[in-house]
């Protein structure tokens, strides 16, 4: 299982950053099922102010660009996509279109590991 780590901003808004929660309170299942079949097996999205990061586990044959040619072509997905945009700013290094970006690890401390 692979782990990956993206952030997002939502516009600065207290309504909408409470209408963006609402949205994530009740994902529709077209959303779900979508991430399902990409194979992730675990995605979190975590808010602090109007930042966003989101942690996904997949499995070693996960492909983001596979995921995009899916939702590409998945109208529901599409228009979730759309409607999310209305809250969402891209962080300022993202290139247009943009939006999730994928962090770099820098750091782990894993007391569990048998090194």
């Amino acid at each position: 299982m692979e782990r990956h780590c993206l952030a997002l901003d939502l516009l600065n808004d207290k309504e909408l950053i409470n209408s963006y929660k609402k949205y994530h309170q009740n994902v529709w299942p077209e959303i779900e099922l979508s991430i399902i079949d990409a194979g992730i097996k675990r995605l979190e999205i975590y808010l602090i102010e109007n930042r966003l990061f989101m942690i996904l586990e997949a499995g070693e044959d996960f492909s983001f660009e596979e995921k995009d040619e899916m939702d590409a072509s998945n109208s529901k997905v599409q228009e979730w996509e759309k409607l999310m945009w209305k809250y969402q700013k891209a962080l300022p290094t993202a290139n247009p279109g943009e939006k999730w970006l994928l962090m770099e690890k820098i750091y782990e401390l894993n007391v569990n590991s048998k090194n």
